[in-house]
Order: structure tokens, then sequence, then C-alpha cells
């Protein structure tokens, strides 16, 4: 069975990688464990190419896209989960030989949940991520729990914004930064899809124009005390600032506001601590992780965990607890061009629609 799948050409040194339109085919056979998918849509997000280094995968053509819903089509002798015509969705491990942009995959049922049947195939492939991360950030690592205070960074982006809405949702009180004037208002207008109308964030602190607002204003809104949990989604190492780095917070002012026996975590890849910072965290008995999502399906340890997060995911998308902002689908045939931007990072996701 051959077709056409969407696959990066790794650029030599520090030349950029091509995204290349490739031929590839599937086996006739299926194997046990595996279900045969037709993909209904497609999310792209910049590929980690030194974290595929790292994970000793190295091939000529890396495979791209790998969050996806669909339609099961087939499936191997020994799988349980599915039959034909169920709807699922899932994401592909770091090491699939499949492009998720195929009109059909071939994907192990341990990395797949069923899709309600009100949740677009658009929407899920396009928010997926977004909601493993924050659940991963906010269950797994900071273990959040009613009454807690939480400063998640740039409320705006995706993944923050699933942050707020689960946080909420779990009975925490949440701040956030706030990263333009138009980002500002959208956060202040925030409400919950059910229930008390109240905004979903306490307070939005705005940092485009001046950062060093951020202590004075989370200290009084904690009371003095700081808060239980920082989520940043990048971070300041050093004083001075470039473009790209100056709306972060520096990694100073996210220990400062942490709370005693608060976590940080951080998406941060090679963040750094001096000892003054160590100090600090020892001084507050608090603790930090670095969030790498990409876990879950790197090593099998928690996969029973990481199908139970993936469940209630897609089932609080289906009931509204989690709204995504709504993505623009994207026609095949703009893919490679869609996956540029994305990996250049002009654009924050995009889903192709098959």
């Amino acid at each position: 069975m051959s077709m056409k799948g969407l696959y990066c050409r790794a650029g030599v040194d520090d030349a950029e990688p091509k995204f290349v339109i490739q031929e590839t085919s599937l086996p006739e056979v299926l194997g046990s464990h595996v279900v045969r998918v037709q993909v209904k849509a497609c999310g792209l997000s910049p590929l980690d190419l030194k974290l595929l280094d790292d994970m000793g995968i190295q091939r000529d053509l890396i495979p791209v896209g790998r969050e996806v819903a669909g339609v099961v089509l087939q499936v191997g002798d020994k799988v349980s989960f599915f039959q034909p015509e169920d709807e699922v969705v899932g994401i592909l491990p770091l090491d699939s030989p499949c492009s998720g942009l195929c009109d059909v995959i071939d994907i192990d049922e341990h990395y797949l949940v069923q899709k309600p049947e009100k949740l677009s195939s658009v929407c899920v492939a396009g928010a997926l991520r977004a909601g493993l991360s924050a659940y991963t950030a906010l269950h797994t690592h900071a273990r959040m729990a009613a009454g807690h205070t939480l400063l998640v960074m740039d409320g705006a982006s995706s993944f923050s914004l699933m942050c707020i809405q689960l946080a909420c949702y779990h009975g925490v009180k949440v701040l956030t930064t706030s990263h333009s004037p138009q980002k500002h208002t959208f956060l202040e207008q925030l409400r919950p899809s059910v229930g008390v109308q109240e905004p979903l964030v306490a307070k939005v602190i705005p940092v485009y124009n001046d950062s060093s607002d951020l202590l004075p204003v989370v200290l009084e809104e904690t009371g003095g005390l700081g808060v239980d949990i920082v989520i940043d989604s990048g971070v300041r190492l050093h004083d001075e600032e470039s473009e790209e780095t100056k709306l972060f917070p520096h990694k100073h002012d996210i220990i400062s506001v942490l709370g005693v026996g608060g976590h940080w975590v951080t998406s941060h890849k090679d963040l750094q601590l001096d000892p003054p910072d160590c100090r600090l965290l020892y001084l507050k008995s608090a603790s930090m992780s670095f969030l790498n999502h990409e876990v879950w399906t790197a090593s099998s340890a928690q996969q029973g965990r990481y199908l139970h997060i993936l469940k209630d995911i897609v089932e609080k998308m289906a009931a509204g607890v989690l709204r995504p902002q709504p993505e623009e689908a994207v026609p095949l045939y703009e893919a490679t061009v869609a996956m540029e931007t994305v990996q250049r990072h002009q654009k924050e996701k995009a889903v192709i629609q098959l």
C-alpha cells in the first residue's frame, strides 16, 4: 500500500531543515498489536532534532506530524481496545517510521485512545500535545491540589491556556503574565464554559512594558507568601536581553516568587542554576523539575498512566472544561509551508486536514 507522507531532511551543520513530501508504503500484514488508522487530521509541532539525536534516532528522512486523529480501518489479531470504525486519537512515538500526514498509518494500540463523538478531529489534533504538557506539568510534576496558587507565564500561549483551564477546574488560584495588550485583554476576559462566570485568572500581570513588576504583584496577591507552583514557557538566564527572551522572567525572579515548599516546572532545556539560586531554593525547601512531554512515549514504564491521561484530556475537551484556541485547518498541499513556519517558531502550531 503506497502513499505520500511529510518528512524532514535535517540540514548539515546549521542549515535549516528541509521538509519534503515522499512516497511511503505500509506492510501488507498488520502486526498483532497494530491498528491501521485512516488519518482525518494531524497536528504539526516544531521538531526537536537535538532530542532525536540524544535518543539515538538518526535517519536521513525523519517522519513529521505525530499528533493524529482518525478512524480505525483494521486491527491486528491481538488488539483488544479497538475495532474497525472506532474514532481514535493519539501521538505517534518519537521513533515511529510513519508520518502522521499519510492517508493511512499503522500505530501500536497502546498509543491510542477513543475520541469522543462530539470532539472534532481538527480540534483534538491541534490541542492534544498542549493538553498533555499541561497535565504533565500540573499533575505529574507539581502535584497541584485545591487551594494552591499557580503562576503560569505567557498565559495566552496554547500550553499556558491549557494550564490555566486545568488548574481552575481543580480549584487552584491562577496568576499569569501577558505579552501584549491584546493578550492582556484576552486573558482578563477568560471565563469558564460552565458554572460560575467569574474570571478564570485572578490576576493578569503585563510584562510587555516592564517585567520588574512581577515580584511585587505576586507577593501582593499572595499576602507575601509567594505561589505554590510556577510554570514557565522560557527563562532568561542572564541579565542581557535578546529580542527573543526579553519577555521571559529571569530565573532569579522565578525562584523569588516561589513560596515555601513550592514547585517550579520549567520548559527550559538548558537551564543552569548557580549556587546562590540553589541556596535560595534550599532555604524555601522548594523543588524544580524539567518538563519533557516526550517522555511518556519514549519509555513504556508508565504506559497505563499515559493512556489514562490522554483519555482524561479528550474527555475534558469534549465536556468543555478544556477549550483550546481554535486552529484554522490547512489542506495537505500546504503542509510543507505550514511546517516551515512552525519550525521557525513564526507560528505555534498548524493542523492539517486530510
